[in-house]
């Protein structure tokens, strides 16, 4: 019996610690690992905006503690950005995360495979599938999705003038050509800002003037009854812009103010940077734009301490008309060089949701409560402008986010100026102009369309500056044609017809 009891007890005791045995085996198999609770590295690569912030900026240390994520950012500058990256995509190093701006080449480069689809994981991600599908329908290429769209509105483009010179010179904002032509000729010589000097321009250009739906020229040409880059007519027929007559008499306008030394002559080689950089030294006046009204007077006036700027609507020939915009200033792609699994994916997915969490779409969009901003009960207050511009701007501006009016719950309290260029966007839904090509596939846009692209914006360089005359000018689009513009004018009309039969 003692026998029996000594087994049992062994038994039991053997069973026992079995079980514990196996308890902590269990426990052990549940418990995250040390290396899953280390920060997730992310090498970002992303255009400049404005100085590069310090890698121990506030800022950034308030993204990886949330993100638990460490962030290895390279800002390279924008002038030279999509040859950096064409380089980075040639070489094969490529970053966990990598901006691309929409043009031929980078439509080349999402279809030969080398970056992940991630449309079909979005819907597991609440800040992501949130989003108007408008913005990733904006994105995809062939159906499918490649990148995060870095939102913007659809309708951005604004009239910001010096209203201080249009008052001193008894002038309106410009609607039509003749205005146009009237009031910058006034503003570079009659003296706006009285100080007896002829330092003063009323429009300036920079190299990009003619690139993309945001350029100066294409959103001039738009208020004149140009369309948006591309027309289509009842019968699927797809002409650009630039063999439209609003476009052509707003290019013999931009050709009238060169000639008579009424712009800058150094346009076609001058940067951005540079010439905003005249604007808001208070030696130009008046500009179509999407940046904040607001900021220019800030800049003007601690240059010139009278200075008054304004904004409106941009109004033409047949009131306002804007281009619209693709909804976003780029995107984030994820090379599959660099993340290699699928749950490497879906870490960089989490990190990109994360960042349009409330906490975190305030700090993109506000910056450091403190610091840059305060609570003020119904609304936030700024604290520091130029902190904001300097610290915050370079995130708000390359980060995901839908500005305030997404996961942030209180707006900033703002001045007058700034609320009224603000909420321009929003009034100009009613009136933007589409592209009917943008989501239409040409497999000739694809391949030459940078190519294509050059032959127009340097023969309206060369017409600006007097180097081609009108004959000129019909022969440089002839040779577009047969250069393979023909070819794309009708793939397109391919492949309208195929999207209205689906």
């Amino acid at each position: 019996m003692l026998g029996t009891l000594l087994l049992a007890s062994s038994a039991l005791a053997a069973c026992s610690g079995s079980k514990v045995e196996e308890s902590k085996q269990g426990a052990a198999a549940e418990a995250p690992k040390a290396e899953d609770n280390k920060p997730y590295p992310i090498k970002l690569v992303i255009n400049q905006v404005g100085e590069i912030p310090p890698k121990d900026s506030e800022l950034e240390k308030q993204i990886e503690s949330y993100t638990n994520t460490d962030l290895d950012i390279q800002w390279l500058p924008a002038s030279a950005y999509d040859e950096k990256i064409n380089v980075m995509v040639a070489s094969g190093e490529l970053p966990t995360i990598i901006k691309l701006n929409n043009n031929p080449t980078v439509t080349g480069h999402l279809r030969s495979g080398i970056f992940w689809e991630i449309g079909p994981y979005l819907k597991d991600y609440k800040n992501l599938t949130a989003q108007n599908k408008v913005y990733y329908d904006n994105l995809s290429v062939e159906g499918k999705l490649y990148g995060i769209p870095l939102y913007r509105d659809l309708g951005r483009a604004q009239l910001q003038y010096r209203k201080d010179w249009l008052d001193a010179l008894g002038l309106q904002p410009p609607k039509t050509l003749d205005d146009w032509y009237n009031v910058i000729k006034a503003m570079t010589l009659n003296d706006p800002d009285k100080n007896g000097k002829n330092d003063t321009y009323g429009l300036l250009l920079e190299k990009k003037y003619n690139l993309d739906a945001f350029s100066t020229l294409t959103r001039l040409a738009v208020t004149q009854g140009a369309p948006n880059k591309w027309s289509v007519d009842d019968k699927g027929n797809f002409t650009p812009e630039f063999m439209t007559e609003p476009f052509f008499q707003t290019l013999q306008m931009l050709k009238r103010l060169y000639a008579e030394k009424l712009i800058n002559q150094d346009f076609a080689a001058v940067d951005t940077t540079e010439t905003e950089k005249q604007y808001e030294s208070g030696r130009a006046g008046i500009k179509i734009t999407a940046g904040n009204a607001y900021n220019w007077q800030l800049k003007v006036e601690k240059v010139v301490p009278t200075a008054k700027i304004d904004v409106s609507q941009v109004e033409g020939v047949s009131g306002v008309a804007v281009p619209a915009e693709p909804g976003n200033a780029g995107s984030w792609a994820i090379p599959k060089a660099a993340v290699k699994t699928e749950a490497e994916l879906k870490k960089v997915l989490s990190f990109i949701d994360k960042l349009m969490d409330p906490k975190m779409a305030t700090l993109l969009v506000k910056g450091v409560e403190g610091k840059h901003w305060k609570d003020a009960g119904e609304f936030t207050e700024v604290l520091d402008r130029d902190a904001d511009l300097k610290e915050v701007k370079p995130y708000r501006d390359t980060f995901p986010n839908r500005g305030e009016s997404y996961n942030i719950a209180k707006k900033a309290k703002q001045p007058d100026l700034f609320l009224k260029s603000s909420n321009i966007p929003a009034q100009n839904e009613k009136y933007i102009v589409p592209n009917p090509a943008y989501t239409l596939l040409s497999d000739t846009f694809s391949e030459r369309g940078k190519e294509l692209e050059l032959m127009i914006t340097d023969a309206e360089t060369k017409f600006i500056m007097g180097k081609l005359d009108e004959a000129g000018w019909k022969a440089d689009i002839e040779k577009w044609k047969k250069a393979g513009g023909e070819k794309m004018m009708q793939e397109y009309k391919e492949a309208y017809e195929k999207s209205k039969k689906k």
